[in-house]
């Protein structure tokens, strides 16, 4: 379906700078905390020696849980009524709790087995997921309810998205500063210290949307009826908890939202395999085996793609006002296919600095993501409102990040053995053979060229186009009584 009618977005339905900038604070904790576990890994690897199929594990277990955490934080949250909001009051608690965890996560005491050190990982991984949940659940619902506007909805975002992107210049540094020598002995005592200041930022960032931002709609919700209520959450879940497994049941039959799942699972999930064989691919086959070296371009390749993907939300939160969000996606991920194609030429021990040149290219993939998949879903959530009745923002949101955090952990666990299928040899001093560093650029370069096709056509099929958003919002506004 095409998007050729375009209608413009009315002044009451446009959204302050400040309320964007105070909601896209959320997006630098929810990136951080998203990222920072699978990031930080590699020095499970090779700071402690653990395998690495034993450490794709790790990170995958903690996920499974979010199958049920996840939908059932949306519930709650979606179903709360208190005279501070439905989603603030669990964003503020949220982020405290999990910046807490996510410190404690990495504080591994010296001299132990890889037993103890996968059982003490797990235990605080699941806490601290928990956490996350509790905060990362309401804060992505608040962004899709902000606005009730088709074009608002992807300035609110891209807003939010390109502020994340400052964490992502960090992100790429984190090995280097933990394996510095001037700084601390071992990779393991960079890792203690650099959570703590993790865990820190965390708080003082994470509570802001829950400080500054307003719930649209407060008033109306407050005289809505509603099964759970400030202080009797889990009593409420409890009496209605048929309701819950029923929404969650109609939430995953709507084709729109399973179309916009899949597409965004294989973008971004091509894309992490790609970040875990990056790293390995840079130290072992362009530096020959030099980790200070490698950790360094990976961090600079990092930045470049940061920067890249900053510009990118920005454009593409524009273009996507003119052309529509299905035809923003189409041209930014088949930019993106460009770049991933071209990094199979970029690796060059000799010129190392010339994987740059892919950077932006690829940038295009995550830029158009989350901006143009988050404002869809937000339009999802009107069509299920026309035919439910209800505002299930945080359910829809809850399910959508948890297959998002479920591919996580799926390329993490397969990342591992992946690597372990290359011939990979943790505990090899010199360089690993020819065959191995082949096959992690092969792994590197084709999965997500593969992964991103295979989304697009994903997209191609989803059948919200502009014009029937606004007729949904039209018949939405007739049935409240605002026409």
């Amino acid at each position: 379906m095409s998007e050729s009618k375009h209608y413009s977005t009315a002044p009451g339905d446009r959204i302050s700078l400040y309320q964007k900038i105070a909601y896209g604070f959320g997006s630098l904790v929810n990136n951080l905390l998203g990222a920072a576990i699978s990031m930080m890994s590699i020095v499970l690897v090779l700071g402690l020696g653990m395998n690495p199929a034993l450490v794709g594990t790790l990170m995958a277990l903690p996920r499974l849980t979010d199958a049920l955490t996840d939908p059932l934080m949306g519930y709650i949250s979606d179903n709360t009524k208190s005279r501070w909001g439905r989603r603030r009051p669990y964003i503020l608690f949220g982020a405290i709790f999990a910046g807490i965890l996510f410190a404690g996560l990495w504080q591994l005491p010296p001299g132990h087995s890889e037993q103890f050190y996968f059982w003490f990982f797990l235990i605080g991984s699941i806490l601290f997921y928990l956490a996350y949940t509790m905060f990362a659940t309401p804060w992505v619902a608040l962004g899709y309810e902000l606005t009730p506007d088709y074009h608002e909805r992807t300035r609110v975002l891209g807003i939010a998205n390109a502020m994340g992107q400052f964490v992502w210049i960090a992100l790429p540094w984190f090995y280097a500063f933990m394996e510095n020598d001037r700084f601390f002995p071992t990779a393991v005592d960079g890792a203690r210290s650099l959570a703590i200041m993790i865990g820190v930022f965390v708080i003082l960032v994470g509570v802001l949307p829950a400080l500054l931002t307003r719930e649209r709609g407060l008033a109306d919700m407050e005289k809505a009826p509603s099964p759970i209520q400030q202080t009797r959450a889990l009593e409420g879940f409890l009496t209605h908890g048929a309701d819950f497994f029923k929404g969650l049941l109609k939430t995953i039959k709507s084709k729109s939202f399973v179309l916009l799942c899949a597409a965004t699972f294989l973008v971004f999930n091509g894309y992490q395999l790609v970040a875990s064989f990056t790293s390995y691919v840079l130290i072992y086959y362009v530096y020959g085996g030099d980790k200070d070296l490698g950790a360094n371009l990976m961090g600079v390749f990092g930045t470049v793609m940061a920067v890249s993907t900053f510009t990118v939300i920005l454009l593409v939160s524009w273009v996507a006002t003119k052309l529509g969000k299905k035809k923003t996606f189409f041209i930014s991920v088949g930019i993106s296919l460009f770049g991933y194609g071209l990094k199979w030429f970029c690796y060059s021990p000799e010129h190392p600095y010339l994987i740059l040149v892919c950077a932006p290219f690829i940038a295009f993939g995550l830029g158009c993501l989350f901006t143009l998949m988050g404002s869809m879903i937000a339009d999802v959530c009107d069509v299920d409102e026309l035919e439910t009745g209800q505002r299930r923002e945080g359910m829809f949101g809850s399910i959508f990040w948890w297959v998002v955090k479920l591919g996580m952990a799926f390329v993490l666990l397969l990342s591992g053995f992946a690597l372990n299928a290359t011939g990979f040899d943790v505990a090899f001093e010199g360089n690993q053979s020819d065959r191995t560093l082949f096959l992690m650029r092969l792994f590197d370069v084709v999965v997500p060229f593969v992964t991103s096709a295979l989304a697009i056509l994903a997209v191609y099929f989803y059948p919200i186009t502009e014009e029937r958003a606004h007729e949904v919002r039209a018949e939405l506004e007739a049935r409240r009584g605002h026409v």
